[in-house]
């Protein structure tokens, strides 16, 4: 019995490590956590689709950066790290927000891999800030 609590303990463990690892360098945070955020002058960049900046509009202040087309493809990451590159400095905290949290995650680790090192990735994406009535702004096309 003794080797099976371990063994099961060693298991959760390593679980945790390997969740840690794939989440490195990133911390996942709440509308208030964002609103805290903004608050302090971190750079919201918002990932989602043109078509989804209509839908909902936009958060005040938030850079529009798409960097998935409407079929969930990646569309010139190069070109979107250099873009990120030229609004926010490495030292300098970056949080990313998209519908409902899932494109974060990976454009999240792509950044710490590209150096950032205060990263935030919004859980849940944009529908419960909307949801709760939180600020919001109508899209204009540049």
């Amino acid at each position: 019995m003794r080797f099976f609590v371990q063994t099961i303990a060693a298991l959760v463990l390593l679980m945790q490590m390997l969740t840690m690892n794939a989440e490195a360098g990133v911390t996942n945070i709440t509308n208030q956590e964002l609103a805290a955020l903004l608050e302090k002058g971190a750079t919201l960049i918002d990932i989602r689709t043109e078509p989804e900046w209509r839908q909902t509009g936009i958060v005040p202040d938030s850079h529009l950066l798409m960097l998935f087309d409407e079929q969930r493809r990646v569309v010139d990451p190069d070109g979107w790290i250099k873009k990120v590159k030229q609004l926010v400095p490495l030292d300098k905290p970056v949080i990313l927000i998209c519908r409902v949290g899932n494109r974060t995650v990976p454009a999240t680790q792509f950044l710490v891999r590209s150096g950032y090192k205060k990263v935030y990735n919004v859980t849940g994406g944009i529908v419960p800030w909307v949801k709760a009535g939180l600020p919001m702004e109508p899209y204009e096309k540049p």
